[in-house]
């Protein structure tokens, strides 16, 4: 089994990250701040004004560690990366699949799965955990609204029928999310789902840890010889990695919003820790932003059980997992692609 390894946050402005020998080194105005052995890192994410020195990013490139650039807030701006690896047979393979409705069909009805699956699930903890404080008549509705879907989806339908599903049951979803936040709802209330910017602070949180899945995905299909671009259930568009996206489906509710849920239900974050701008755009700041990728990192460090696999991994190790899950399925070794689904 992979072993997990974890990922390289730089979030210091004026940051500079260089190779020293076999090491990458962080220096910050000047001083070398922290080293860390190549081997112990599966990728470096730069956010904001945050320099990297042409021999360690091909150093990386060589070793296989993907280095992205973000801005300041999280938006993507670029990735560099060396060789595409793997069976360009498998990829071919993919490119083939994606172009065949039956076989987009399927897969999304697999995803789609997955993540109403997982989505139901964080519901039904929070009705376990925290029945006293909230709506539980309510969240129990879209509990059952959301099962309706999962006995949907096991009819015979197009794609388009199937992205319509999928927009209703987020919707179920998103509709009772505000009373899974049962603290600090001065500041951190949710009426609906919005990004491009996000305009409070709950959709600020969805938004930028949504950022670093789709970041942690795209690197393990990678891995696996997959293109991050080509998806099943997301439109082809430039400059979008379309399976990653596609794979992201089934972590969003497991993974990036029970961390939210965490991270103001335990109150460690703080509304003085996110901003309004004139136009209507919240963002963090530098120290709610780490507090953030620090409890990412631990969360990935989680061990649980995985079903299909039947072994107990890491959090972390998943995307690797679904990623391999996926590219034996487009080689013909799996008869569908088995989601990951949390219990």
């Amino acid at each position: 089994m992979k072993k997990h390894l974890n990922t390289l946050f730089v979030t210091t402005q004026g940051a500079y990250l260089a190779k020293e020998g076999e090491t990458i080194a962080v220096r910050i105005e000047k001083e070398v701040r922290l080293r860390l052995p190549i081997h112990t890192i599966s990728g470096i994410v730069c956010f904001g004004n945050v320099g990297c020195s042409p021999f360690l990013m091909g150093f990386c490139a060589e070793k296989g560690v993907g280095v992205s650039f973000l801005s300041e807030h999280g938006r993507f701006l670029a990735r560099v990366q060396g060789p595409v690896s793997g069976n360009i047979l498998l990829r071919r393979e993919q490119y083939r699949r994606a172009d065949d409705p039956g076989t987009c069909a399927d897969l999304t009805r697999c995803l789609l799965t997955g993540k109403i699956a997982n989505s139901r699930t964080v519901l039904q903890r929070v009705i376990r955990d925290h029945g006293d404080k909230i709506a539980a008549d309510e969240v129990g509705f879209a509990v059952k609204r959301l099962n309706n879907y999962l006995e949907i989806l096991d009819g015979d339908h197009d794609l388009d029928t199937l992205r319509g599903f999928e927009g209703d049951a987020a919707h179920v979803y998103f509709r009772v999310f505000n009373h899974l936040i049962v603290a600090q709802k001065e500041h951190f209330a949710f009426a609906e789902r919005n990004r491009r910017p996000p305009l409070d602070n709950v959709n600020a949180l969805l938004s930028f840890i949504y950022t670093l899945l789709v970041h942690d995905i795209r690197s393990a299909l990678e891995v696996v010889g997959l293109d991050p671009a080509v998806g099943f259930l997301h439109r082809d568009r430039p400059g979008r990695p379309g399976l990653a996206l596609d794979i992201m489906e089934e972590f969003r509710p497991f993974l990036a919003d029970r961390l939210v849920l965490s991270l103001i239900n335990l109150r460690k974050v703080q509304g003085k820790g996110f901003t309004k701008s004139e136009t209507g755009a919240v963002t963090m700041n530098d120290e709610t932003r780490k507090t953030v990728l620090v409890s990412y990192q631990e969360r990935k460090q989680e061990e649980i059980f995985h079903p299909f696999i039947e072994e107990k991994v890491t959090v972390g190790i998943l995307f690797h997992i679904q990623a391999m899950l996926m590219a034996r399925y487009l080689r013909g070794d799996l008869d569908g692609y088995p989601p990951f689904i949390w219990k």
